[in-house]
């Protein structure tokens, strides 16, 4: 919430607005008083990415919900000159923020009727325009995809479940988390994802009758092999009779029938504290911002919005209508319609369709054959997408194969089978287990042979040739994979061998795949990388005047350094996509030398490895020391490979887990059209794909329909959609840059002055 009130001040001072904090949530605006509702500076923000909770406050106001408490605190408002709200709360704090401005002419006209405001400023106030932030670590608001909270509330779930699979190393024992979630399941059912848990209980989704027994079985088979069992239960789980399920509850039924060593955790409020995560405050500021311009374009006319996301893009949508949604959802979960809360749910139904491949049983074994093999560098997540797509490859039927360190060894032979208990507890794993290297289909090692194929006496005119024809697929992972499968759909015309169904799944932390906005990977990179500016900043707190700076990764492509510096709050990013010269540096440095005049006395720079070949980091280094000499000193970092381990984050295990349980069904699909006489035969386009996620949907893409869309050269994608957001970090950093709203809300650079200044006022 800190970095949304961070980005609504500092947007609102941008555009020349007055900005307000109002302390204490509606409390604060029905009291009043100058130590409520207080004037908000640009360096009064500062520093404030890194802190949980709110620092302006919030709390629960029975005053605000009478006649009497509204009609308070619209004379606070009016006395500061205050027509323009901003709130960030759930769906109670913005329906009594709409039916605030609903009532607004009438308090107004009540004011000048007691004779506590005249007339010509009623008139001058008579409009309230409000627009509202969803701040709920439940995720339970219709109408957006993520909530502010809900991935940092994540990451402490997750935090708490790989500590305890430590503790199982040594103890076989079963372990029963209950997690927040009165009403909604979301993060009961994604952890459950991230962790691999065997059993979640929801409630939107209560559990058939005779589950107690259904739950039971599973855990005594999968005990068989394994020293853990993990059963999620969100606090408000209940069965199809409206009876909870409680932790306890469900221990003691572990325990009596199967007399399980079993421990209960409940993680209560620690999962709304700690430091935010980087998609938290990336999504905060995005939304904060475009919370500014809706305030700054609405008129009396427009209906109340709440800003959402959709998607990668931030969008505003009728207020009301969301919560009527959301209000729908518990309607239906009243009256036990819980398929109907599920699909009112929206993302619930895909996620649940994930979860339920993992416990069903092994139907009959097919004819095909599926290899799994990962290219190029390790990335976090792909041991997970490799976990799902082992498990609901099984589920499907089919006979599951892992090759060892990509096509070297696919060429090799390093193919064996792998099955359902082999991937267990992987999730949590970071690199690669399965080995990576980056050599392509057509690499052949020196004074190194083919072996001779199990299936055809005669030598494979191709060095992956003799693999593949123990396989009715090839599954692949990772951004250097584009190329190799290209290399494959070509190779088809004279090796009918590759005529099977090929798919790849883009695993990088560069983000640099063309096809997809995200890869998998890249959010826990970016992780690495805005705790560890904290921490760099965090070194300087007894030191004034500081600048550091630090170097990222991610080849070409500066997504790393743009979307990390947004959330870090950086100063400047150099990247290669937006060339910059000794001017620009120059006019950065001149910058921070005005910011050490003010109480913001530390400067945080972020350089992609390769943007620029001569404009290096420690040429970058020495320019900012040398010209900063006498105003503020310098440090340099380089993170390296440290962005490249680590245990994945949870949307990283997520996304691993659902897009590759996506691709195992299109493969299934694949196999099963092109089955003909006994043998599999694909050589369409459509046959080799790339998964990938545009805006908020899977899409598969032939991958030579992406052939256009890529920079081969420096493995970049032609367009990418994040460099949108770079005025926006330019514009937090208190830089002279302008912009225009695109149709989709978006913030796109423009070289212009500043916009005049604003008489509206903003208050949150």
């Amino acid at each position: 919430m800190n970095a949304a009130v961070r980005a609504v001040v500092r947007m609102g001072i941008y555009v020349g607005a007055k900005v307000y904090f109002i302390r204490e949530g509606y409390q604060g605006m029905v009291d009043g008083g100058e130590d409520n509702i207080k004037e908000a500076t640009w360096e009064s923000v500062s520093s404030m990415l890194q802190v949980g909770g709110t620092v302006i406050g919030s709390a629960r106001c029975k005053e605000f919900r009478s006649h009497e408490g509204r009609l308070r605190a619209a004379h606070h408002l009016v006395e500061k000159g205050i027509t323009n709200l901003c709130v960030i709360g759930g769906d109670g704090s913005l329906t009594g923020a709409n039916l605030f401005r609903e009532e607004w002419s009438g308090l107004l006209a009540e004011l000048v009727e007691q004779g506590r405001w005249s007339q010509d400023s009623s008139q001058k106030h008579s409009a309230l325009h409000i627009v509202g932030m969803v701040g709920s670590i439940d995720n339970d608001f219709c109408g957006t995809d993520m909530t502010i909270g809900t991935d940092s509330a994540l990451h402490r779930i997750i935090e708490v479940v790989d500590a305890i699979m430590t503790t199982a190393q040594s103890h076989q024992r079963t372990f029963v988390l209950e997690v927040m979630g009165r009403h909604c399941g979301y993060l009961a059912l994604v952890s459950a994802l991230a962790c691999g848990a065997d059993w979640v209980l929801i409630p939107e989704m209560p559990p058939e009758d005779g589950w107690e027994d259904k739950m039971c079985q599973k855990l005594s088979t999968r005990s068989r092999g394994t020293r853990l069992n993990i059963i999620i239960v969100a606090e408000g789980a209940i069965d199809r009779h409206g009876k909870p399920i409680t932790s306890s509850i469900v221990k003691d039924l572990v325990v009596k029938c199967l007399g399980f060593d079993t421990r209960v955790t409940i993680l209560g409020h620690v999962q709304r504290g700690g430091t935010p995560s980087a998609f938290d405050r990336i999504l905060a500021s995005r939304m904060g911002v475009e919370a500014v311009m809706a305030l700054l374009e609405t008129t009396a006319n427009t209906p109340a919005c709440v800003v959402s996301l959709c998607g990668n893009q931030s969008v505003r949508l009728p207020l009301m209508e969301c919560v009527q949604m959301t209000q729908e959802v518990q309607k239906a979960m009243d009256e036990k319609k819980f398929e109907e809360a599920v699909k009112l749910r929206g993302r619930y139904d895909r996620d649940f369709r994930v979860v339920r491949f993992f416990p069903r049983k092994i139907p009959s074994i097919s004819n095909f054959n599926v290899a799994i093999l990962n290219v190029g560098a390790p990335a976090a997540g792909m041991n997970a997408a490799v976990r799902s797509a082992v498990r609901v490859g099984i589920s499907e039927g089919h006979k599951m194969f892992a090759v060892s360190d990509g096509f070297e060894g696919l060429y090799k032979g390093q193919v064996g089978e792998i099955k359902w208990a082999d991937v267990g507890g992987w999730t949590g794993q970071g690199g690669s287990l399965l080995g990576t290297k980056a050599a392509p289909p057509t690499h052949q090692p020196t004074n190194q042979s083919p072996p001779p194929s199990a299936n055809d006496n005669n030598k494979p005119t191709h060095p992956t040739d003799h693999a593949t024809r123990a396989v009715n697929n090839v599954m692949i992972t990772h951004p250097q994979a584009f190329e190799c499968l290209l290399q494959l759909y070509d190779a088809r015309a004279t090796h009918e061998d590759f005529c099977i169904p090929m798919c790849m799944l883009p695993a990088t932390i560069s983000n640099n795949v063309p096809g997809t906005d995200l890869s998998i990977g890249a959010d826990t990179a970016l992780n690495a990388i805005v705790e560890t500016c904290d921490r760099i900043k965090q070194s300087a707190s007894g030191t004034k005047r500081r600048v550091f700076i630090i170097e990222t990764m991610g080849g070409y492509c500066g997504y790393l350094a743009s979307v990390g510096g947004l959330a870090a709050g950086a100063d400047a990013a150099y990247i290669y996509e937006e060339p910059f010269d000794i001017r620009d540096l120059q006019s950065n440095v001149e910058h921070l030398t005005e910011k050490m005049k003010t109480s913001i006395q530390r400067g945080l720079v972020l350089r992609n490895e390769n943007s620029n070949e001569n404009y290096t980091t420690d040429f970058i280094y020495q320019l900012y020391s040398e010209e900063g000499r006498g105003v503020f000193d310098c440090r340099k970092n380089v993170l390296g490979h440290m962005q490249q381990g680590g245990a994945p984050s949870p949307f990283d295990r997520n996304f691993g887990t659902k897009i590759s349980a996506k691709a195992m069904q299109w493969i299934t699909k694949k196999l099963t059209e092109t089955f003909r006489q006994g043998r599999v035969f694909a050589n369409t386009e459509d046959s080799c794909c790339l998964l990938g996620m545009r805006r908020r949907n899977l899409v598969f893409q032939p991958v030579v329909q992406l052939k256009d869309d890529t920079d081969f050269v420096h493995r970049i994608p032609k367009e990418q959609w994040w460099l949108k957001l770079r005025p926006l970090m330019k514009i937090l950093a208190k830089y002279r840059t302008s912009y225009d709203v695109s149709d989709s809300g978006q913030l796109e650079h423009v070289v212009r002055n500043r916009p005049k200044e604003s008489d509206a006022s903003v208050a949150m």
